[in-house]
């Protein structure tokens, strides 16, 4: 995959100097202008807008995230609580196999109750009626899965052949929506609109002829709408056509757009040599803080790295025994030497919700910055507590 980070913006001044390494650096100015985007866009367009945790789960921002958006999107019961302790507004939970013991608190917290497949709705149903009873107020969502691919890597997307994700939409029935408030459809990933419209107009004509037995229709998210290049007021229009033609309310739920391009992840050189090219050897491990990186892979962008053909190339890894674990290889002004500062571009989103303590690889601290006033918080350190109190 390449990479859509954009200009490193205000971190192009940061003291990388300033947080321990290795170290997440959030700008909350970052984040509240991609929050201000995303409220203009649901004020314009007349739809409901919600974070999706999945992608960014800084709770610490939660009063922030609130102030714009209309709440939040988790992916199982612990999102949930999350979400119900530390956001504000709605919570949508989607998740592709609840469990027997979770659904309750599922339905007690949230406000959407989105399942992955009709015979998973109707195996909960009387757990759905006895909270129902006991005085929850939830709707009931069905993902579908619109059989229309637009990914651009496989493994990354929902609508794939053979897909686990959402009910196939070309065998949906009337059968499948009893009890069914709303349909939740998340096929896109880090794309623009004509994606969207697309996959639209490949699912109206077979869900067109339920329109009028439902309360509201999700997206989903996968939209980087604060994107520079992104066609915003295309997605207004298309929005608020399909709220006309279906009558239904609209929700979306974007991830990286509220993080993207708000984030690095700062790290340190530990080691340089030579084998057939420089190696340096960081405390940022792709396999233990950047997994996508080996996973889809992709190169991600390094602040103030040369123009291509200036400087010298390194091979980047990290500290683990994973031959893999290699970040990219990189061009520097100068032979960087031990101790160097690094960072990485567009890390908010995605990568701090994925790191683990694999090989004892420790945790990344977590610091927020307001580029507007120079305000820096060092919010989460973490000890070898981390790791050991994973194992046994």
């Amino acid at each position: 995959m390449t990479t859509k980070a954009g200009d490193p913006g205000a971190f192009a001044r940061f003291d990388l100097a300033r947080v321990p390494s290795p170290c997440f650096v959030v700008d909350k100015a970052a984040i509240e202008r991609n929050l201000a985007i995303l409220a203009d866009v649901r004020d314009r367009a007349g739809i409901k807008v919600l974070l999706a945790m999945k992608a960014f789960s800084m709770w610490s921002l939660g009063d922030l995230v609130g102030r714009y958006l209309d709440g939040t999107a988790t992916s199982g019961l612990w999102e949930a609580r999350l979400a119900a302790e530390h956001y504000t507004g709605e919570i949508a939970t989607f998740c592709a196999g609840y469990k027997a013991g979770d659904i309750a608190e599922v339905c007690r917290l949230s406000d959407h109750v989105i399942f992955n497949s009709p015979s998973q709705h109707k195996r909960f149903a009387a757990e759905i009626a006895a909270t129902r009873e006991a005085g929850a107020v939830f709707d009931v969502g069905l993902r579908l899965n619109p059989m229309h691919a637009e990914g651009e890597v496989a493994k990354y997307d929902p609508a794939q052949p053979h897909s686990r994700l959402g009910h196939p939409a070309d065998q949906l029935t009337a059968a499948d929506l009893e009890g069914i408030d709303g349909l939740h459809i998340h096929s896109l990933c880090e794309q623009d609109f004509p994606p969207l419209r697309r996959t639209w107009e490949a699912l109206r004509p077979r869900i067109a002829p339920y329109f009028g037995q439902l309360k509201w229709l999700n997206f989903g998210g996968g939209h980087h709408i604060t994107r520079a290049d992104y066609q915003r007021d295309d997605l207004v229009a298309f929005l608020k056509d399909v709220r006309q033609a279906t009558g239904l309310e609209v929700i979306l739920e974007p991830g990286e757009a509220i993080a993207l391009d708000a984030g690095i992840l700062v790290g340190e050189l530990l080691d340089r040599f030579d084998n057939g090219m420089p190696i340096g050897i960081l405390d940022i491990s792709a396999t233990c803080h950047m997994p996508d990186v080996i996973e889809a892979p992709y190169r991600p962008a390094l602040l103030g790295e040369p123009l291509a053909g200036e400087g010298v190339t390194v091979r980047l890894g990290g500290p683990s025994c994973l031959a893999g674990d290699i970040v990219g290889d990189y061009r520097f002004g100068a032979m960087p030497v031990p101790g160097d500062r690094v960072a990485f571009l567009d890390q908010a989103h995605y990568s701090m919700v994925k790191t683990t303590t694999f090989n004892g690889v420790p945790l990344p601290a977590i610091a927020l910055w307001d580029s507007r006033d120079d305000s820096l918080e060092i919010v989460r350190e973490f000890g070898w507590e981390s790791f050991r109190d994973r194992l046994s």
